[in-house]
């Protein structure tokens, strides 16, 4: 059983969602972003996705792509992530998801990516901008390397495309909860829960909903239909305003324990 996979059957058992923190690699430091997983860690995260950074981030809003271009300024590149994650390996068990645009795959070479990355002990990727049609490739390396795909599921997906992800799918289904760019919004989509649990009755793969969510209350009213709850900007803007702060990871750490109580 993967790590993944671990993960959401102790939550389930105990009929819990996973907290699934998102935050830049390399924004404002890879060894910021080191301590930040592992005090996300100690304040209740489950699972944390490693945005890789990229120059053109087409999914992400003003606040995860100011966060890429930070990063990128500093030179921080698919290879730096991989190796951050092998460092990070010593000191924590949790699962580490990269999201990743496919260009910088593409570059790094699709073998190399899945075997360094798997490696380094990253459990899986979230490509955004590969579509299960275009993904077989991948597959077929990610597979061979033991690494989960999780493809990405929208309001608009009709149900052939539910089908064909949920067949692809290993580790969690991202459920996009709104359609358009990452960002922290006030309200959710009202028909939210009822897609949530349509998707549910076509797979046993956990689903896990992001896009939008950064608060505890919303966080409560979407854990008891979701297996993981995913929470980005919210997380990513905290940081970029205090990226200076010598309290960074404590202030983090505090945020991600507030969320926490949602679930």
């Amino acid at each position: 059983m993967s790590r993944i996979a671990e993960i959401f059957a102790g939550r389930k058992k105990i009929k819990k969602a996973a907290l699934i923190p998102f935050l830049t690699a390399g924004d404002p430091s890879l060894a910021h972003t080191a301590e930040l997983v592992l005090e996300m860690e100690r304040q209740g995260a489950d699972l944390i996705e490693l945005g890789v950074p990229f120059s053109d981030p087409l999914a992400d809003g003003p606040t995860i792509q100011a966060a890429s271009q930070r990063a990128l300024t500093q030179g921080v590149r698919l290879e730096d992530v991989i190796g951050l994650v092998r460092n990070l390996r010593s000191k924590t068990r949790i699962p580490l998801v990269l999201m990743t645009y496919y260009n910088p795959v593409l570059q790094y070479g699709l073998k190399r990516t899945a075997r360094k990355a798997a490696q380094a002990g990253v459990d899986g990727f979230i490509i955004p901008d590969l579509p299960p049609e275009e993904a077989e490739e991948w597959k077929r390396e990610a597979d061979k390397a033991g690494l989960d795909t999780i493809f990405l599921l929208a309001p608009t997906s009709d149900l052939d495309r539910i089908k064909k992800v949920v067949s692809l799918s290993r580790g969690f289904i991202y459920y996009v909860s709104v359609t358009g760019i990452t960002g922290a919004r006030k309200e959710l989509p009202s028909d939210l829960l009822a897609k949530l649990k349509s998707i549910k009755k076509h797979t046993a793969v956990p689903v896990s909903v992001g896009f939008g969510i950064s608060t505890p209350e919303q966080v409560a009213m979407l854990a008891p239909h979701a297996d993981g709850i995913i929470v980005g900007s919210a997380i990513v803007n905290l940081i970029a305003r205090h990226a200076e702060d010598p309290q960074l990871v404590p202030i983090v750490g505090r945020f991600v324990a507030h969320l926490k109580t949602g679930i």
